[in-house]
C-alpha cells in the first residue's frame, strides 16, 4: 500500500485557512462559463424508494430533450440509478455522451456477501452500466481491517469489465482527515477509477475538508503511480455556492486537468434544477 507523504498527520489548520479563502471567493463567482461547466459534471441521480419505470423513463426523456430546451448548455455527465433501472435507461437514453451509472454491491450499506456484491456489479454492467458506484465496507474499515476492505474492492473491480468503478468512502462517518486519506489511498490502490465522498443517505455527506484531503491523496497517488483517479463529491450538494466551493478546491489542489467529466463529477439530484433556474428535472 502506497503511503501518504503526510502520514504522521495532516495540516488541518492550513486546510481550514485555504477552504475559508475559497469559500469567501465562491460568493463572487457566478461566471456563466463556470456554471455551465459545473452542469456538465453532474451525475443526475435518482435513488429514491419511490422510483419506478415510469419515473425513470420520464427523467431520461428530459435528459434527451435538454439540448432542445437549453441549446447553449452541455448535457449532464451521467444518469445514476438503482440497478433494476439500468435497462430502462439503456433502452430510452438517446442523448450523446451521457453515461449510464448504477449504484451496486448492496448500496448504500454494503452489508452483504461478497459474491452477491460481485454478482450485482456484474449484472448491471451486463445490462449496460458504464459506471458503477459502490460503498466500501465501512464498518470493517473503521475496525482497521484494511486488507479485507482492499481485497473486496479488488474483487469487485475484477468483474467491472470496461465499466468505471467509483468507490464511496462515506466520509461523513469517518471522524478524522487522516483516516479519510487512508481510505482514499486504499480505494485507489485497490483499483478505484473514482473516489466519492458519500452515498447521500446519511445525515453527513460531503464536506470541503474531506474533498480537500481526497484531492491531496489523488495528487500524491498520481505522482507515485502515474495513474489519474477521479473525484466525486456527493451528499448535501443542494446549492450552487457549495458546488462552486468544490469546483475551486479541485482546481486549487489538482488543477485544470481534473476539471472534466473524465475525472470530476458531482453526485446531486437538486443541483441541475438550481443551475437551470427552474424545476426541469
Amino acid at each position: 500500500m502506497l503511503k501518504s507523504d503526510n502520514s504522521p498527520g495532516i495540516n488541518q489548520k492550513k486546510i481550514n485557512e485555504k477552504i475559508e479563502q475559497i469559500s469567501e471567493r465562491s460568493f463572487d463567482i457566478r461566471d456563466k462559463a463556470i456554471l455551465t461547466h459545473v452542469f456538465s459534471l453532474i451525475d443526475l441521480t435518482s435513488l429514491n424508494s419511490s422510483d419506478s419505470v415510469s419515473k425513470i423513463t420520464t427523467l431520461v426523456g428530459k435528459v434527451n430533450g435538454l439540448s432542445e430546451k437549453f441549446p447553449d448548455l452541455p448535457n449532464v455527465a451521467a444518469i445514476c440509478v438503482f440497478p433494476n433501472f439500468v435497462p430502462v435507461v439503456k433502452c430510452s437514453l438517446e442523448a450523446k455522451k451521457v453515461k449510464i451509472a448504477s449504484v451496486a454491491a448492496s448500496f448504500p450499506s454494503s452489508q452483504t456477501f461478497l459474491d452477491i456484491k460481485q454478482s450485482e456489479v456484474q449484472r448491471v454492467v451486463a445490462e449496460g452500466a458504464d459506471e458503477v458506484d459502490v460503498v466500501i465496507s465501512l464498518g470493517e474499515f473503521l475496525d482497521g481491517n484494511y486488507n479485507l476492505v482492499s481485497d473486496e474492492i479488488k474483487k469487485i473491480k475484477e468483474v467491472c469489465g470496461n465499466a468505471q468503478l467509483k468507490v464511496i468512502l462515506e466520509t461523513g462517518s469517518i471522524d478524522s482527515l487522516e483516516l479519510i486519506k487512508t481510505a482514499s489511498f486504499l480505494a485507489m490502490e485497490a483499483g478505484a477509477d473514482f473516489i466519492k465522498t458519500s452515498t447521500g443517505k446519511l445525515d453527513k455527506g460531503a464536506s470541503p475538508e474531506a474533498v480537500w484531503v481526497m484531492c491531496e491523496a489523488i495528487k500524491e497517488y498520481a505522482q507515485k503511480s502515474g495513474r489519474a483517479v477521479g473525484i466525486k463529491p456527493a451528499g448535501g450538494i443542494s446549492d450552487i455556492n457549495t458546488s462552486i466551493i468544490y469546483y475551486l478546491i479541485i482546481n486549487e489542489v489538482l488543477g485544470n486537468d481534473w476539471l472534466k467529466p473524465e475525472r470530476f463529477r458531482f453526485g446531486a439530484s437538486k443541483l441541475a434544477n438550481l443551475l437551470l433556474g427552474e424545476k426541469y428535472f
